[in-house]
């Protein structure tokens, strides 16, 4: 049994994290934290991580909380000798450098991962596949109206994927004028990225490409949020096995 901590029980994503835990065989569901306290599935929730590490003394901490307390507590998990298995986005290239040294100094592994979906992660390897060949894209992504970054974790790693396989440069007309500040999107690289934020949607992502008289698009939608779970919970199991810091779901897939 591998024993998992929950930080941000008490959220959407917690809430669903925590049940997906206490339903695996080879899961066992020690502790969980939140901003505030309460009680979610029959466990209390404590409000200080710090100390509810050390007091059950999990191997996983699996934190769903908010893009600016994230890092904080990834190297307090870290400093516990506790494995991150992170579902928060926003975190910068910068502090996920910072993770990946004090992971290697306290020899224990982390994981991060934009999205825990596997279809989100064969759409991202796909789009990359598809990008050697038909280099113009731009990508837009849909998420619920109370997501606090932009654009996704998703999104952002799509188009770092795409970016290592194109030539970069710029798309549209050379004297293209934006007469609506910032009208066409973020730049990544030369890739467009677009963020939707609105009530009704949860997690879902298009990828456009563009060739001579043909587009081709792909497609990734989670309706809800029991999709992420079996990435969640597989990234529990192994992360004890990984080394440093390991960024993305495709990496721990056999």
């Amino acid at each position: 049994m591998i024993k998992v901590l929950v930080n941000g029980a008490l959220g959407r994503m917690g809430c669903t994290v925590v049940n997906a835990v206490k339903a695996d065989s080879e899961l066992e569901l020690v502790g969980a934290v939140d901003a505030y306290e309460g009680e979610v599935e029959g466990v209390k929730v404590e409000t200080n991580l710090d100390a509810a590490l050390k007091k059950y003394s999990p191997e996983v901490m699996v934190d769903f909380t908010r893009p600016n307390v994230v890092f904080d507590n990834v190297m307090t998990a870290l400093e516990n000798k506790v494995s991150p298995v992170v579902g928060t986005t926003g975190l910068s290239d910068e502090a996920k450098e910072k993770i990946r040294e004090l992971a290697e100094k306290n020899n224990t592994p982390a994981f991060i991962a934009p999205n825990f979906a596997l279809g989100a992660v064969l759409m991202m390897l796909t789009a990359q596949k598809i990008a050697k060949y038909m280099p113009d894209v731009e990508i837009i992504e849909l998420h619920h109206d109370k997501k606090l970054d932009a654009p996704s974790g998703t999104a952002e790693l799509t188009a770092k994927m795409i970016a290592e396989v194109r030539p970069s440069h710029k798309q549209g007309h050379p004297d293209e004028v934006e007469r609506l500040s910032n009208v066409r999107g973020a730049d990544y690289d030369g890739i467009r990225i677009h963020s939707v934020r609105l009530p009704g949607y949860v997690a879902h992502q298009e990828v456009i490409f563009g060739g001579l008289g043909q587009t081709l698009t792909i497609r990734h939608d989670s309706t809800g949020r029991d999709s992420f779970m079996p990435g969640v919970v597989l990234a529990c199991k192994k992360v004890r096995n990984l080394r440093g810091l390991t960024v993305g779901l495709d990496k721990i897939l056999d």
